[in-house]
């Protein structure tokens, strides 16, 4: 995987869902959220993962170089503008990297050069080969991007791309940032660029798409059709706006339809249903059921003549097996009576390890716990449970115990106690219904002036025993976070989805000494 450039015939996976991704209103993550997800995609065998934009906060910069350190075999990358301080950012977060990257950008676009840059296209160039000189100065593996490539002029793309393939990038990757292209004119692009740009057998070619048209991996796979090798992507097609090109999808389509394209990726597919779902629980992005390869209902059948015909060949109505994907029939996994030692063995079968015993003494006890509350324990209950248990570590605010009234034709009420920093604090509070009267409760206890933006329940299993992921945005002075709780009882996962969010807020830079 290190040495990536000399493989003709791979599709290099570049996975930007710790820098892209996480541009999603509300997606934001912790460092050790980060370092998670990289070794997830470490183990799926992703070949780059842009770890973050360490220029953007101090915060990013420690999580670029968390993941730097964490991450043995894939290579690790972090964006930079064509600006000195942020390569140099760069370089400083990726220095003790196994295998770096710099990916550097600057927009090329009419619009984006005088409405944004408000630069000149020659100056545009001078700025792109100086950053692409900069950044060979740390790593000899550098990306350079022309930001909003689908709506450029070709003929500038074709110059300012010779230019910096002279100066050094190895890899150019042209993006669709405002997902504006169709597929025929996106793939059309790529074919024009490698025929007329006279270095281009130099460099190798990737693409960046969103999907704003819902054409990102479309426009993705046109390109790969036509000589692009690299494909930035991210795990459930997070990202800003409507999303990017999502993994799964790339991945699968290349794998199932050998047939028409001539390059495959080295990726473990038995490890993206494990990803996705990873993804989920710490962003508090739901999959919808009918999303492709790890939506619940992908391999799913009800109608009775698909059922008949898969019962007699799968291959009558399912191109791919659910197992390559990381699917298992085998839905139970445990129970109230399953030991410590198949609690962490299992665990480990879903990539998730413990730093400590005391980490696997806790999960257990809320696992043992669940048990007791619900007849059958799922995957997906043991992962939201122990991403649930993680979010207990250095919160200010701790949810204690919880009371809620509802009678028809009456306002609900609720009465609660919080742990904050150390202190019991009560608060008895009515509201249009218990998760209303629950929220007014905590804000009335924490004083703190943050609204709620967004506030959603799934079912992370069926069965009315099933546990409700509940999922929130919060916004406090244009910062907004998401937070998610879990829990057989449904207020109960509103009031922790709600305090997770608020002790994010508390814990910011920004707001550190907010009081409480």
């Amino acid at each position: 995987m290190l040495g990536i450039g000399k493989m003709s015939e791979q599709l290099i996976i570049f996975d930007t869902t710790l820098r892209d991704g996480e541009q999603s209103p509300g997606a934001s993550m912790t460092r050790d959220n980060k370092v998670q997800i990289a070794k997830s995609l470490e183990r799926m065998h992703v070949d780059v993962i842009e770890a973050g934009f360490p220029i953007a906060s101090i915060g990013d910069f420690e999580s670029v170089q968390a993941v730097a350190h964490a991450v043995k075999h894939s290579r690790v990358c972090g964006l930079a503008r064509a600006l000195d301080d942020d390569i140099d950012r760069v370089g400083e977060a990726l220095k003790y990297a196994n295998a770096s990257r710099i990916h550097t950008f600057i927009a090329t676009s009419p619009i984006h050069m005088k409405m944004k840059l408000r630069m000149e296209p020659d100056q545009v160039i001078s700025n792109a080969i100086r950053a692409v000189k900069r950044a060979r100065s740390y790593t000899d593996d550098v990306e350079f991007s022309p930001e909003d490539a689908g709506r450029s002029n070709q003929e500038f793309l074709c110059e300012i791309l010779e230019a910096v393939i002279n100066a050094g990038a190895s890899t150019l990757n042209i993006p669709d940032t405002v997902g504006y292209n169709l597929p025929h004119e996106f793939g059309s692009l790529i074919h024009a660029l490698r025929e007329r740009i006279p270095n281009s057998d130099k460099a190798i070619f990737s693409v960046h798409c969103h999907n704003d048209l819902g054409l990102a991996v479309a426009n993705s796979l046109s390109a790969v059709l036509n000589g692009a090798r690299q494909v930035e992507c991210t795990i459930n097609g997070l990202g800003e706006r409507a999303g990017n090109a999502s993994l799964e999808e790339i991945v699968m389509a290349v794998r199932t339809r050998q047939d028409i394209f001539s390059c495959d990726t080295n990726l473990d597919t038995t490890q993206i249903l494990a990803a996705s779902r990873l993804v989920s629980c710490i962003t508090g992005f739901a999959v919808q059921p009918n999303k492709a390869i790890v939506g619940v209902n992908a391999f799913a059948h009800e109608s009775g003549i698909h059922q008949d015909g898969v019962l007699k060949n799968r291959e009558t109505y399912e191109i791919m097996r659910a197992e390559d994907v990381g699917w298992n029939k085998n839905r139970i996994v445990m129970g109230k009576h399953s030991g410590r030692n198949a609690f962490r063995t299992r665990l480990k079968d879903l990539n998730i390890e413990f730093d400590s015993d005391a980490q696997l003494n806790v999960a257990f006890t809320r696992f043992k716990e669940l048990a007791d509350k619900k007849h059958e324990i799922f995957d997906v209950d043991l992962q939201a449970l122990v991403n649930d248990t993680a979010q207990l570590d250095n919160e200010r605010v701790r949810l204690i115990s919880l009371k809620v009234c509802s009678e028809i034709g009456k306002d609900s009420m609720a009465i609660i106690t919080l742990l904050i920093d150390h202190e019991e604090r009560h608060m008895q509070m009515s509201g249009s219904g218990p998760v209303d009267a629950t929220y007014k409760a905590i804000k009335k206890i924490v004083k703190n002036d943050v609204e709620l933006r967004l506030y959603s329940v799934n079912n992370i299993t069926s069965g009315t025993d099933s546990q409700g992921r509940v999922n929130v945005h919060l916004e406090k002075s244009g910062l907004v976070v998401s937070g998610q709780g879990v829990d057989t009882d449904i207020v109960i996962a509103s009031a922790k989805a709600y305090i997770n969010a608020l002790n994010k807020i508390l814990a910011s830079v920004d707001y550190a000494s907010s009081p409480v």
